[in-house]
């Protein structure tokens, strides 16, 4: 006799860069088994794999590859909050002293998707040239995300080289994805340091998951806020 199938709940969400209507389901065991070993390896590939087959399995989304990184870290956490809870326990580091931690709760559905005022994927380096960003994609964003080494500058250079969509002068647009990875670094090392800020301010300011809290520090009593941002902050 054939053991009873368990009904799965159906769940919709809004993509937060199209207002997209999503419909989506919470991972089963064997989808978070896969994550939690891919999370314990530390093998970016894996992990790169595993995000992307449990948005791919959970969500009618055709074109995972393509969503911006926000979108990712969106999703991915609609899918964690059905699936494991409605709120999470964080370890925070409390500013006035910059060593206390302190475990703090938070419910998922409090954390939102902020973008910040003025924000533009146009970004005009001169009277006569004008780049246009696109979002990082997927591997970058567990790159940003879940890869534990600091960056460092070749990797902010790699990712800024990776995600200029066209760059547009008075004679014509170049689409980047016609042009080789060399070339497109060459532009970028022709830029003066106020040029390549521009390009860094886009990153800086582009949407992401954020949450603040109030945490007191049991040692000194001080009472500050704490911002938290990106996906890794919420399940480091």
């Amino acid at each position: 006799m054939a053991l009873p199938v368990l009904n799965t709940p159906k769940f919709k969400l809004k993509l937060p860069s199209d207002n997209r209507v999503v419909n989506f389901r919470p991972f089963l065991v064997k989808e978070e088994k896969i994550l939690l070993i891919a999370t314990e390896t530390g093998e970016q590939a894996e992990l790169i794999t595993a995000i992307k087959n449990i948005i791919k399995a959970c969500t009618d989304i055709k074109d995972v590859e393509s969503l911006s990184t926000f979108d990712i870290e969106f999703v991915f956490l609609q899918i964690r909050t059905k699936s494991v809870g409605e709120s999470v326990e964080v370890s925070v580091t409390c500013p006035d002293d910059g060593e206390t931690q302190v475990e703090v709760s938070i419910p998922l559905d409090e954390i939102k998707v902020v973008k910040t005022k003025g924000h533009k994927k146009e970004i005009k380096l001169s009277d006569s040239v004008v780049m246009t960003m696109k979002y990082p994609s997927l591997d970058v964003f567990v790159e940003m995300n879940f890869t534990p080494e600091d960056a460092g500058v070749d990797q902010v250079f790699k990712m800024a080289a990776g995600c200029i969509e066209s760059i547009a002068d008075t004679e014509q647009v170049y689409d980047c994805k016609d042009l080789p990875k060399e070339e497109i670094q060459s532009f970028l090392d022709q830029m003066t340091s106020e040029q390549f800020k521009k390009v860094q301010d886009f990153f800086e300011s582009m949407p992401k998951l954020q949450h603040k809290i109030n945490v007191t520090n049991p040692k000194t009593k001080v009472e500050s806020e704490v911002t938290l941002e990106g996906l890794a902050s919420f399940f480091a």
